[in-house]
C-alpha cells in the first residue's frame, strides 16, 4: 500500500545494512513493513505558536500508528515573526521559507518517506510546507496548531497589533510606561498563531480552503482539546491519502487554489499571500499573476470584520462555523467551487455538507458585506509598474484615495526614527526603499512603523509605500510589494522628497508626478543600492530569490 518510496531504503539483500540501522531506533520487522510517514515537527523553544507542538506530534503519531503506518518524526526550522520584526532578524524571516522547503525535502528524500503529515504554526513555515508537499508531490497533510485567544487588557480583548501600535501611542503621549508593562502582559495569554488574522492564521485558513489541510485547521483555537483530536484524524487521513494515492497536485488545482484566493479576500487576509499563494501555486506546476488576485478581490465581497481591520478573532470565527461555514456561503453563489478534491479524500462540496454559518455578525450575509469588494487590492503605476499590493479592508475610507509629497527613506530603521521623532506629518507619503526580497535582502515586514502611524493616529492621513513588505497586523494606507524593487532598478527609487505621490485604490493607481523625462534623467544618474550583508546565506539568497510579484520563488537553474 502506497510504499514506493520506502520499498528502495528497506526491501532487499542489499538493504540489510538499512535495515540494521532501524533495528538500532527499535522497530520491529512488522512496523518496517508498514507505510513510512514523516511527521515533520517545526517546534522551537522560542515561537509562542509552537509551545504545544510536541503534543499535536505525538496526536498525530498515534493516529498514523493506530490507522497502519509507522509515524517518523523530524525537525524543521521555524522563525517567530514578531520576534524578529523591526531589526536584522527580520532579512531571515522570508527567505526560511525555502529552507523549510528544502529542510523537509532532503529528509524525505534521503530517507524514502511515502507520505508526510506537516505539524506547523507561523508565518512562513506554513507555505514552506505547503511548497514541499507540491514539490515532493507525496501523499501530504499540513496541521497548524491553531490561533491563540485573544488577550484582555482593561475590559478589551487585544492581541499582538494592540502592543506594536502602543508604541505610537506611547511616543505621542497617550500611554505611560506602566500602561505599556500592564499591555505587553497581557495581549498574548495562550500559546498559538497570534490571534488576529495575521499572515500566520490566514495562511491557516488559505491552506484548509486549498484543501491541503483538514477542516478546522485554520480555527480551532490551539488550546481546545478539540485541536488534539484534529491531529489524530491528520494521523489516520494520511493512511487513506496513501491508499487512495491521493497527492498535493492532486487537491493544489486552478480550481482549488481560486477557491483559497476567494476566502483569503473575504476574510480580510494578509497581503503577505501575495507571495506566498502564487509559490505554492507555481510548484504546483501553474502562475498565480497579481492581477488574477485583484480580478478575484473585486468580485467577492469582503464578509469577516477580523482583527486588525475589525473587531473580530480568529476564535470568534471558529464560533461562527470557521472556514467551512465561510466556504459554504461563498459556494452558494458561486464564489467558490465544490468541485476540487482535498485532504480528507473527498471534494470540497461533500466537506461541506450540512455546514452553516452559527454567526452572521461574524461572517455576513454576501448582501450585507463589511465591504463589497474582497479585502486585498493590486495597485499599479509608473512607481510599480509590476504591481503592488494593499490590504483595502483594512484602510479607513478617506485614505482609499490620497496624494502627498513624498518622504523618502533607505531602509526601515531610517522611517522608524523619523517617526518616532515626530516628522512625519500628515499629508505625507512615507517610502521605504531597499527593503524588497533582493535589496533587503529578504523583503522585511513593517510592522512596527506602520504600529506606531497607527498609535500616533496618522493612519488617517499618512500613506505608507515600500518595495518591502508588511505584517498581517498592519493596518492603514500600507502600500508593499512594489515591483520591480529599488535593487532591480524598479522606479520607486528614483522617488525623492517631496515629489507628490498619488494613491486612488479603488482605481488600483499608484503613481509619482514626476515627468517620463525626468525619471529617465534620474535613472540615468543612479547608483547601486545593494549593500552587503555580512551574511553568506542572505548574500546567496539575493543571488537566487524572484521578484516579489513571483512569489519571491528561487530562480530555476
Amino acid at each position: 500500500m502506497g510504499q514506493e518510496n520506502s520499498c528502495r531504503v528497506k526491501k532487499g539483500i542489499e538493504r540489510a545494512p538499512h535495515r540494521s540501522l532501524l533495528y538500532a531506533n527499535g522497530f520491529s520487522d512488522w512496523e518496517i513493513e508498514r507505510p513510512w510517514v514523516g511527521v515533520v515537527n517545526a517546534y522551537n523553544a522560542i515561537v509562542p505558536g509552537h509551545n504545544h507542538l510536541g503534543l499535536l506530534v505525538q496526536a498525530v503519531k498515534n493516529g498514523v500508528y493506530a490507522a497502519g503506518g509507522l509515524p517518523i518524526e523530524f525537525p524543521t526550522i521555524g522563525v517567530c515573526d514578531g520576534i524578529a520584526m523591526n531589526h536584522r532578524g527580520m532579512k531571515f524571516s522570508l527567505p526560511s521559507r525555502e529552507l523549510v522547503k528544502d529542510t523537509i525535502e532532503v529528509m524525505t528524500e534521503a530517507h524514502g518517506f511515502d507520505a508526510l503529515v506537516m505539524v506547523t504554526n507561523c508565518d512562513k513555515i506554513i507555505p514552506g510546507m505547503a511548497m514541499s508537499a507540491l514539490s515532493l508531490d507525496i501523499p501530504a497533510i499540513i496541521l497548524s496548531g491553531g490561533p491563540m485567544l485573544p488577550g484582555n487588557y482593561r475590559g478589551k480583548r487585544s492581541d499582538l497589533s494592540n502592543i506594536f501600535e502602543g508604541v505610537g501611542r506611547y511616543i505621542a503621549g497617550e500611554m505611560s510606561g506602566e500602561d505599556m508593562a500592564e499591555l505587553e502582559r497581557n495581549v498574548c495569554p495562550t500559546c498559538g498563531s497570534c490571534a488576529g488574522m495575521f499572515t500566520a492564521n490566514t495562511m491557516n485558513c488559505v491552506l484548509e480552503a486549498m484543501g491541503l489541510a483538514l477542516p478546522g485547521n485554520g480555527t480551532v483555537p490551539a488550546v481546545y482539546s478539540e485541536r488534539v483530536r484534529l491531529a489524530k484524524d491528520a494521523g489516520r487521513t494520511i493512511m487513506l491519502l496513501i491508499e487512495k494515492n491521493i497527492r498535493p497536485k492532486d487537491i493544489v488545482t486552478r480550481e482549488a487554489v481560486d477557491n483559497a484566493l476567494a476566502v483569503d479576500v473575504a476574510m480580510g487576509g494578509s497581503t503577505n499571500t501575495c507571495l506566498h499563494i502564487p509559490a505554492i501555486a507555481h510548484y504546483a506546476g501553474f502562475e498565480v499573476p497579481l492581477s488574477h488576485i485583484d480580478e478575484i478581490s473585486r468580485r467577492t465581497p469582503h464578509l469577516c470584520g477580523m482583527s486588525p481591520g475589525g473587531q473580530h478573532y480568529i476564535v470568534d470565527l471558529y464560533h461562527a462555523g470557521g472556514i467551512p461555514a465561510l466556504m459554504s456561503r461563498l459556494m452558494e453563489v458561486g464564489l467558490v467551487s465544490g468541485s476540487p478534491l482535498t485532504a480528507t479524500g473527498e471534494t470540497v462540496a461533500a466537506n461541506l455538507r450540512g455546514v452553516s454559518v452559527k454567526d452572521e455578525t461574524v461572517i455576513r450575509r454576501v448582501e450585507d458585506p463589511v465591504h463589497p469588494e474582497g479585502g486585498l487590492a493590486i495597485l499599479s503605476g509608473n512607481i510599480a509598474p509590476g504591481g503592488c499590493v494593499v490590504k483595502q479592508s483594512a484602510v479607513r475610507p478617506e485614505m482609499m484615495r490620497h496624494e502627498g509629497p513624498a518622504r523618502v527613506f533607505d531602509g526601515e530603521e531610517a522611517a522608524f526614527k523619523a517617526i518616532s521623532d515626530r516628522k512625519i506629518k500628515p499629508g505625507d507619503v512615507v517610502v521605504i526603499v531597499n527593503e524588497g526580497p533582493r535589496g533587503g535582502p529578504g523583503m522585511r515586514e513593517m510592522l512596527l512603523p506602520t504600529a506606531a502611524l497607527a498609535g500616533l493616529g496618522l493612519d488617517s492621513s499618512v500613506a505608507l509605500v515600500t518595495d518591502g513588505r508588511f505584517s498581517g497586523a498592519s493596518r492603514g494606507a500600507s502600500i508593499g510589494h512594489v515591483s520591480p524593487e529599488a535593487a532591480s532598478g524598479g522606479p520607486i527609487g528614483l522617488v525623492r522628497d517631496g515629489d507628490v505621490v498619488e494613491i486612488d485604490i479603488a482605481r488600483r493607481a499608484i503613481d509619482v508626478r514626476v515627468s517620463e523625462d525626468e525619471l529617465a534623467a534620474r535613472a540615468s544618474e543612479r547608483g547601486p543600492s545593494i549593500k552587503p550583508t555580512g551574511s553568506a546565506f542572505l548574500e546567496r539568497y539575493r543571488k537566487f530569490v524572484t521578484s516579489s510579484s513571483d512569489g519571491a520563488v528561487f530562480k530555476e537553474l
